[in-house]
């Protein structure tokens, strides 16, 4: 698939989002999924973009929920994805999923699945060095490192309330998790 292919595809997928205000559009597995967006899981995006942001260098920039093309049958919109400054400067509705260096996916009921097993294959498999996973219903993130062809070799699930410490090529990410939202909700309050 060509790059103009993959602008022309997720032209089409933005069209399905703009028909549906409030859905996120993805190809998982094939498959055209919509997610609806919620008011904790925007506010989690949005923390955790002034968190990581302040702490990457010029060379670095985040994007939310733009497409990156990985095969056939997966074009991801990650919550936030940090790529090269110059790739994003560019304004693109769709990259390549190799500009990503660090990934992290906010999971909603909908997306449990996705964001725990099959986004992790693919992250993994592209060498993205480290994906976190950040979920409100649960509070608690889990960090995912080491990529392999099987996915990520290691993996930490740690409860909201003390700083996580990123080891990746941007540098240490220090990720403070007592002010991320937790879904009203949630069984599992913090």
């Amino acid at each position: 698939m060509t790059v103009s292919d993959l602008d022309r595809l997720h032209s089409q997928l933005s069209k399905l989002e703009d028909m549906f205000p409030g859905y996120v559009t993805e190809i998982v597995e094939g498959s055209i999924v919509m997610n609806p967006v919620r008011p904790f899981h925007g506010r989690t995006i949005q923390r955790l973009w002034g968190i990581v942001e302040e702490q990457l260098t010029p060379e670095w920039a985040l994007v939310t929920d733009v497409a990156f093309f990985f095969d056939e049958a997966n074009e991801f919109c990650p919550d936030l994805a940090v790529i090269p400054a110059a790739a994003e400067t560019e304004n693109r509705g769709s990259y390549p999923a190799d500009l990503i260096e660090f990934v992290a996916e906010v999971v909603s009921p909908e997306s449990v699945r996705r964001d725990y097993t099959l986004k992790p294959l693919r992250y993994a498999s592209r060498g993205i060095p480290n994906y976190l996973v950040v979920n409100p219903l649960e509070g608690h993130v889990v960090t995912m490192w080491n990529p392999g062809p099987e996915g990520y070799r290691g993996r930490d699930t740690i409860p909201y309330g003390p700083e996580i410490k990123v080891d990746s090529p941007l540098g240490r990410l220090v990720i403070p998790t007592s002010d991320l939202p937790v879904d009203p909700k949630s069984p599992h309050p913090s």
